[in-house]
């Protein structure tokens, strides 16, 4: 059998280089074809050189275009972040604190589960009102509300790891002499880090979604805030900035969850590779 020519192995490393780069970049070239066209509106459907160059000049202050957004970008940014991730940490702590409780615990399940599951189909935003009557128009409302969105995928996923946990890892703890906290910390827990790990994924995109939504309402800074601050002055090119901004911001939150969870679960990776060779 011949050997594979250089050229072609080049060939295929580069492939898989821009492999992922592919389709965005078709659905770029289309989309400036498409609103160069003038099938509709350059106004209503800018062009992704003209959205580059309002959301250059929000981020660099290149020349002005985006008038009292110029250069704010990274302010606009960090404001949005902080609220991200306050309402995502308080989240987690809870989410993860309870659903351990809930999970390992039927007095705890029976006492406090039927209150959650009727509090988790109300959307996040019809608690707009309340939370803008309770903390007023500031930082509160929206931290609020990404707690709201983010708790829930984080409190199941949480259960479900608990519930899931191998039973047979549990006797043989108990048999060993340890104490239910100590099979709680150290092989409960550990067990249920992956399935942890997926409702932070989750609940992380719904908190960027969520603070967006509450910067629209009940905050004046922030991405979501540029966002609809733009719609009313027809800078349709600003908002798609915005947008691209919110999606970038929560693709590398997503990203740093991802690498965290690949360090902590090292484990699980060496166990299934034994598995697969076994």
């Amino acid at each position: 059998m011949a050997a594979p020519s250089p050229l072609a192995g080049f060939y295929r490393r580069f492939y898989r280089r821009i492999e992922r780069a592919i389709v965005p970049v078709l659905v770029l070239v289309g989309w400036e074809l498409f609103s160069r066209s003038g099938v509709l509106p350059r106004a209503l459907l800018p062009a992704p050189s003209q959205v580059l160059v309002a959301w250059a000049d929000w981020v660099f202050a290149t020349d002005g275009n985006t008038q009292s957004y110029s250069g704010r970008w990274i302010f606009d940014t960090l404001a949005s972040a902080s609220r991200v991730f306050a309402g995502f940490a308080l989240a987690t702590l809870l989410g993860v604190g309870i659903g351990m409780a809930i999970g390992w615990s039927r007095t705890v399940e029976k006492l406090i589960e039927p209150l959650l599951q009727v509090l988790r189909p109300v959307p996040p935003v019809s608690w707009i009102p309340l939370a803008i009557i309770w903390f007023g128009i500031a930082d509160k409302p929206a931290i609020f509300l990404v707690f709201l969105g983010s708790f829930f995928p984080v409190l199941l996923s949480t259960i479900h790891g608990v519930k899931t946990c191998d039973r047979n890892l549990l006797r043989a703890g108990a048999m060993a002499g340890g104490s239910p906290r100590k099979l709680l910390c150290h092989i409960v827990f550990p067990a249920a880090l992956p399935s942890i790990f997926s409702g932070l994924r989750i609940a992380i995109g719904s908190a960027w979604m969520l603070t967006v939504t509450a910067e629209m309402v009940a905050v004046k800074s922030g991405v979501g805030y540029v966002l609809w601050d733009s719609y009313y002055f027809l800078r349709y090119d600003l908002v798609i900035a915005a947008m691209v901004s919110i999606g970038l911001l929560g693709f590398l939150s997503d990203l740093a969850i991802k690498l965290m969870a690949a360090r902590v679960l090292r484990w699980q990776r060496g166990s299934t590779l034994q598995a697969k060779e076994g």
